[in-house]
């Protein structure tokens, strides 16, 4: 009866003309033309391949497609095939779209469409239907700050499932997806491709990992300060596997039980999980539930923990042991032992044995090396291209621009970002995606507009603009010359950069109470979030050479800050309250911070944009990526604080730091901080200063430049003014031993350099011969980005943020007695 249901729905969908065969029989649908618009107007989820005809390469596909069918039947979706040398579907039937094109319908709406090369097995089509259906089921992230963004969100209401898998469409992704479906209610799931994020999950190589799972128990957590707990899946990602994983994150953590362990029954047994049984009585219960929680929680996902109460008349157990533990499957026998601490438990279930270790090798040598052509790539944005190359980019918000359109295209709107770039250079195509995002984030700006230009196929138009980098973006206003973005290529920068932009530079300010509300952040409240700062240049009169250089200046920091200018009577009086004579300039860092006052001196365009960048640089930084070349520059030594966030002792130690800007601290010093939270990098730096990552917060001065020698202020002396103010006069004394010293490395690719033209030698003798020799131009340029490179933070491989020390056994010197159990 249900076979007849289901071939009645089919040959609804698609016609009489469906032959009703028995269920094991294909499921892919092949629909007329008349029949397919039924599947139109269905509204039904339907995955149709258009063709008209068959190659060996096609015949392949379509293999994998009737194969897909029979899975997907089981999450609603439809699979259906339109032969196009027999019907004509004039959208879809015509061009290049047929053969290289299949579409995922929900009735008349096309939700994407896929190459077929893309969707080229069963697992890629099921990964990538399901992922495009569940798209707002799961989050995906590049970077750990994203993820620990989500983790705030959700702390108090959701747990987190996390995956990472190398490249979309693998079976790892298929089997994450399946997941979702199944739990997307009541998890929040979160996806990444990268490595960064591993790094900051404690995976030490995440370039080896095919793929992995994480499960973070967020739902527990009330405090946002307070970190998830996670749990890794040790086992391949399989649906199964995932399925089993998750049943154990929802059991409870420790079962007790009044029985015997042969009697004990719980959820692991069905999971194929080992049961670890430790034995309690009356007055050590509190001790040993206590234990048992601790070491649950370091076991978590590997095996079950029951309490069993000895004291209980069921539970007849010898008095010389004090655990046991029971293997997964049908009459395993329960073994007892006696174990002197919580290592020795840990150890019996997560050391491998030899024998182990030697199949686990065996099935290595076995498999063949996955993504293999990752091993030559020389470039980590290249890598990460290559991964992601079956992810389609939607181009419908930034159309492409030529050498016909693009002076029409730039007068039409005030604003127009354009992005020049090549369609085979990695760094373009792994920026496009953020692009993309910030175009999207934009649409509804009538006086913005997002473009691109491929200089691979216009390059009279690139050479015009003098494009001789890659990607490069310039921003276009009609009647000005383009203005060159210098930012870093990441959605936030570019985005903030647009949003300033927009302000005119520079504001003219005509009254004293425009003047108050400019200073006091009012009058340009809604930029506030992308500068705190803003800066007003007093001059005696607007049209004099100074007012001009600086409304020069303020052109060229268009995007980077909000200008203002105040002239003639009104810039007098603002000079008199601040007591600086004219020229002068002002900068505000936002509500609650003074404003500072700078007397300036007439200079040339040049001078005066580096005067207000200097000016607008905080007087206690926390550094970060972006901002690091601007604070280098200043040449300093540096008296860097490293925190891993901003409660508690790290927090009292940034308020006791801060105190040093009026207590006599020489201004021949930059005093910031790093928070390696939301900047990973700066643990790499911290460990290559002191040969390892101290306890935060750590204090430390360093001259980048001038000296190799790393100073720490002494680990376990309280963080106070005076304290910090003694140590430096004591370095200053040379009373102070180093604790470290910079190593003289040199930053490289992640694997040695893959030469091409060798290769084609060998295939065409001479080739490489060919090459034009190098200028001395070129070759002195590369000498000098050497040099700069050399000055750049010696930034190795971030360790993992999330630490998790197992705790320290303890120290006896006889054996705990068998009776109860010890921390």
């Amino acid at each position: 009866m249900v076979w007849q249901h289901v071939c009645f729905a089919v040959w609804v969908l698609c016609g009489s003309m469906t032959v009703c065969t028995p269920p094991h029989a294909s499921r892919l649908i092949e629909c007329t033309q008349d029949r397919y618009l039924d599947i139109e107007t269905s509204g039904k989820t339907a995955l149709v391949y258009f063709g008209n005809k068959v190659s060996p390469a096609t015949g392949l596909f379509i293999e994998q497609l009737e194969k897909s069918a029979e899975v997907l039947e089981d999450y609603g979706i439809l699979v259906a095939k339109v032969n196009c040398s027999q019907v004509k579907v004039p959208r879809y039937c015509t061009g290049e779209k047929i053969l290289k094109k299949v579409y995922l319908f929900r009735g008349e709406e096309i939700l994407k469409s896929f190459a077929t090369d893309t969707v080229f097995d069963v697992d890629a089509i099921v990964a990538h239907v399901l992922f495009t259906i569940l798209f707002n089921e799961v989050k995906y992230v590049h970077t750990p700050a994203e993820l620990h963004t989500l983790e705030k969100a959700v702390k108090g209401r959701a747990d987190i499932v996390f995956a990472y898998i190398q490249a979309l469409g693998t079976p790892e992704h298929r089997s994450v997806m399946e997941a979702v479906f199944v739990y997307g209610a009541k998890y929040q799931f979160v996806l990444t491709t990268g490595g960064p994020v591993l790094k900051d999950m404690g995976v030490e190589e995440p370039s080896s990992l095919v793929a992995g799972l994480w499960f973070l128990h967020c739902k527990g957590v009330s405090s946002r300060s307070e970190p998830c707990d996670y749990t890794a899946l040790r086992k391949p990602v399989t649906t199964l596997n995932i399925y089993a994983f998750l049943q154990l994150m929802e059991a409870p953590l420790v079962t007790e039980a009044t029985v015997e362990p042969s009697q004990v029954r719980t959820v692991h047994g069905h999971l194929h999980t080992p049961l670890l049984f430790l034995f309690t009585q009356r007055e050590t219960l509190t001790l040993d539930r206590s234990t048992a929680h601790s070491l649950a929680q370091r076991l978590r996902g590997q095996v079950g923990l029951v309490l069993i109460h000895r004291d209980s008349p069921q539970a007849i157990i010898p008095v010389e042991y004090n655990a046991a533990y029971r293997l997964p499957g049908e009459g395993s026998p329960v073994k007892f032992l006696t174990l002197q601490n919580m290592d020795d438990v840990v150890n019996l279930f997560v050391e491998k044995t030899p024998s182990d270790e030697e199949e686990e090798a065996e099935d290595e040598e076995d498999q063949e090396p996955h993504w293999s052509l990752l091993d030559i790539l020389d470039d980590e944005v290249a890598e990460s291209v290559y991964r992601e190359r079956g992810v389609e980019l939607n181009y419908e918000l930034v159309p492409e621009l030529t050498t016909e359109t693009i002076k029409p295209a730039v007068m039409e709107t005030e604003h127009t970002v354009v992005l020049f770039y090549f369609r085979w250079d990695a760094a373009s195509m792994a920026f496009m995606q953020s692009y993309l995002e910030i175009a999207d984030m934009l649409k509804d700006l009538p006086d913005v507009k997002l473009a691109r230009v491929d200089c691979g196929e216009w390059t009279d138009l690139c050479t015009s603009q003098n494009i001789s980098r890659f990607p490069t973006i310039k921003m276009f206003r009609p009647g000005e010359e383009p203005q060159l973005y210098r930012g870093m290529l990441g959605t936030e920068s570019l985005h903030r950069f647009i949003m300033l932009s927009r302000v005119p530079v520079p504001l003219l300010l005509s009254s004293w109470e425009e003047v108050q509300s400019y200073l006091g952040g009012e009058l340009y409240r809604r930029h506030a979030r992308y500068s705190a700062v803003t800066v007003l240049g007093l001059f005696s009169s607007s049209m004099d050479q100074g007012s001009a250089v600086f409304r020069q200046a303020a052109k060229r920091l268009r995007g980077q800050v909000v200008t203002g200018l105040v002239a003639e009577e009104l810039a007098t009086k603002w000079a008199q309250n601040f007591a600086v004579k004219l020229p002068a300039m002002l900068v505000s860092r936002g509500a609650g911070f003074p404003v500072e006052a700078f007397t300036l001196q007439i200079s040339a365009e040049e001078e005066m944009t580096s005067k207000i960048q200097r000016a607008m640089l905080d007087k206690f930084p926390e550094l970060t990526v972006e901002n690091l070349p601007s604070y280098l520059e200043l040449g300093k030594p540096l008296l860097l604080l490293f925190v891993q966030d901003e409660n508690g002792e790290s927090g009292e130690a940034i308020q006791e730091l801060r105190g040093l800007l009026g207590r006599g601290l020489p201004d021949s010093y930059l005093l910031c901080w790093i928070h390696l939270s939301r900047t990973p990098a700066g643990r790499g730096v911290l460990e290559s200063y002191l040969g390892s990552v101290p306890v935060l917060p750590a204090l430390v001065l360093v001259e980048l430049g001038s000296g190799e020698e790393v100073f720490q202020f002494p680990p376990g002396r309280p963080l106070l003014t005076e304290s910090v103010l003694q140590w430096l006069v004591r370095l200053k004394n040379k009373e102070e031993q180093p604790a470290g010293v910079i190593s003289d490395g040199k930053w490289g690719p992640p694997v040695p350099f893959y030469d091409f033209l060798a290769i084609m030698d060998k295939e065409a003798p001479g080739f490489a011969a060919q090459r034009s020799p190098q200028s001395k131009k070129d070759v002195g340029e590369e000498e000098e980005d050497e040099e700069e490179r050399d000055q750049a933070w010696d930034c190795k491989s971030d360790k993992p943020a999330f630490e998790n020390p197992s705790p320290s056994p303890a120290q006896s010197g006889e054996p705990p007695s068998p009776q109860h159990w010890e921390l």
